[in-house]
């Protein structure tokens, strides 16, 4: 269908997992990708000419997005190289969970700098290009636990809690410049950030899933496509539950 044909999209964090799936889904549809990763290794490599086979541009950037310089070295770069960018996923992100009697500072900072700071630096970095375009369209990649928080992850809830109030904030600031902002919050995913648990953790999670299964990085891109594209059009401000129905 092509539905973002002629349109280029930025996605931090995507050589692998989540991030890489949209990146694929959006190649799939027509969009050049620009993307992120701490460092272009094997994993970036072979995300670079999954997207290329798709037959549109792709371009891979070491970038650390907790760094605010080097996020804006990296958006001027992108500029030059693609002259516009119309979309940014925010997917950057990492867990280093632990309950809170026991978490150290250390722990919660990484989590706060890479998961929500990430998004803040790219966000910032964005924003005159898309004003200069009178278009463009962001969308944070928050949690269910963003929503609902999580024992032992509060680091993580609340850099996803984060990511969700700085898509309403800036989908209220910048829709009169033609910009939309709405973030994803996915469930249980399997992942390789999932796949450190046990057997009898997934099966306990699965067994409080309505639809009695984790979800794949696909569900998630589908929706990020729709979120991406003029389908949504009329869709500002707005978190999108990819769960399974685990947060009804």
């Amino acid at each position: 269908m092509e539905l973002l044909k002629g349109k280029v999209a930025l996605i931090t964090g995507a050589a692998r997992g989540i991030g890489k799936a949209i990146a694929l889904r959006y190649a799939q549809e027509g969009a050049d990708i620009a993307f992120t990763d701490l460092s272009i290794d094997d994993n970036a490599t072979d995300t670079l000419r999954q997207i290329e086979a798709f037959g549109v541009r792709g371009k891979a950037y070491a970038s650390n997005a907790a760094d605010f310089t080097q996020t804006h070295e990296t958006v001027d770069i992108i500029v030059k190289d693609f002259e516009r960018i119309d979309i940014l996923v925010n997917n950057a992100g990492i867990t280093r969970d632990g309950l809170m009697m026991r978490m150290t500072e250390p722990q919660w900072d990484v989590v706060i700098n890479v998961n929500l700071k990430s998004a803040f630096n790219f966000v910032h970095a964005v924003t005159p290009v898309m004003v200069k375009q009178k278009a463009g369209n962001i969308i944070n990649m928050a949690s269910v636990v963003g929503v609902s928080g999580n024992a032992g992850q509060a680091n993580y809830s609340a850099s996803k809690a984060g990511l969700i109030g700085l898509a309403k904030s800036i989908a209220k600031e910048l829709g009169s410049r033609g910009i939309r902002a709405n973030a994803i919050a996915p469930g249980f995913i399997i992942t390789d950030m999932t796949s450190v648990l046990s057997d009898e953790a997934k099966s306990n999670w699965a067994k409080q899933i309505p639809l009695r299964r984790g979800g794949t990085p696909e569900d998630v891109a589908n929706v990020a496509v729709f979120l991406a594209s003029d389908l949504a059009s009329y869709v500002t401000g707005q978190v999108i539950h990819c769960c399974g129905g685990l947060n009804t």
